[in-house]
């Protein structure tokens, strides 16, 4: 009885082990030879070379809808002081020469201080993806101050130039203008643009258009327009009475009478290109000069009745 009872517990164990495994998935060796992969973590975000909008200080918007662009083969070789707009406070551009030989123009920016390392010709983004190579990096003045040299691709036209922040080592996307009515009229080849040379002496009227200043200023158009000697004078009439002169450049021209609104008769060297005028106003609590520019439209001259 007992061999039997020892018997029949030795079956039920092994019953016990063979129903233990029925349905267990069991572990199968690694033969592969390669170490078990982890979970992958998370991709990590690149983090940006290039300042968001919240990292700039404000932008300003320095390209004009009407701007014509001009192209070196439209000026003389040479070198030209000109005056450079742009689109941020931050970099600030205090004197600029243009330089042209062959229809091909660079400028040296001289800067106000020396926070950029470097500048790019493109946009921030192209900046970051950049080689080095394709960067162009700072000069040193004898005050310490940076200059950069630059390509200009063309004149009076928005141009993508991104900054190399020396402090927070980012690109700094900013947007350049070189003025090309800064340039003196001697700078443009012959018959770029048209002149009273050839004109018949006489009263005429000419459509004037005025940009700068707040934008609240206005002068009437069609303006008088007269021709004595192959030479052009305009009369301005601005919209108030709070101008007591006009400069251009270094020449003032004072008003033609003291009634009404603000009369100006001024010099035109040439239509068709904007004319960066200076106005005194009275308006304000001390007087003070505004800039803007005029361009007297060619082809609206006529004949006065």
């Amino acid at each position: 009885m007992k061999k039997l009872k020892t018997t029949f517990l030795v079956l039920l164990a092994a019953v016990m082990l063979l129903t233990a495994g029925c349905g267990a998935e069991q572990a199968k060796p690694d033969t592969s030879g390669e170490p078990p992969v982890e979970d992958a973590a998370p991709e990590q975000k690149e983090e940006s070379q290039v300042a968001s909008s919240e990292q700039m200080a404000p932008v300003e918007d320095v390209v004009d809808e009407d701007m014509v662009p001009i192209y070196g083969s439209a000026i003389k070789d040479g070198t030209y002081s000109i005056q450079v707009d742009s689109s941020s406070s931050m970099f600030s551009i205090t004197e600029c020469e243009l330089t042209v030989q062959g229809g091909e123009m660079t400028a040296v920016m001289h800067m106000g201080g020396k926070g950029y390392l470097k500048v790019f010709m493109g946009t921030g983004e192209e900046a970051a993806a950049a080689d080095e190579a394709a960067c162009i990096p700072y000069g040193e003045t004898a005050e310490g101050t940076h200059t950069f040299t630059v390509p200009v691709e063309a004149l009076d036209k928005g141009i993508n130039c991104a900054a190399f922040s020396k402090k927070k080592e980012l690109w700094y996307d900013r947007t350049l203008v070189f003025r090309g009515d800064s340039l003196p009229l001697e700078a443009f080849q012959d018959g770029s643009f048209k002149t009273a040379d050839g004109m018949e002496n006489g009263s005429y009227t000419v459509e004037v258009q005025l940009a700068g200043g707040s934008g609240r200023a206005s002068v009437e158009s069609p303006a008088a327009l007269r021709v004595e000697n192959g030479k052009a004078y305009a009369t301005v009439v601005w919209g108030s009475s709070n101008y007591d002169y006009m400069r251009i450049g270094e020449e003032k021209f004072l008003p033609l009478g003291t009634e009404g609104n603000s009369t100006f008769e001024i010099p035109v060297a040439a239509f068709d290109r904007k004319l960066t005028v200076y106005a005194d106003t009275t308006a304000m609590s001390t007087p003070h000069e505004i800039e803007y520019t005029l361009c007297f439209d060619s082809a609206t001259i006529e004949k006065a009745e």
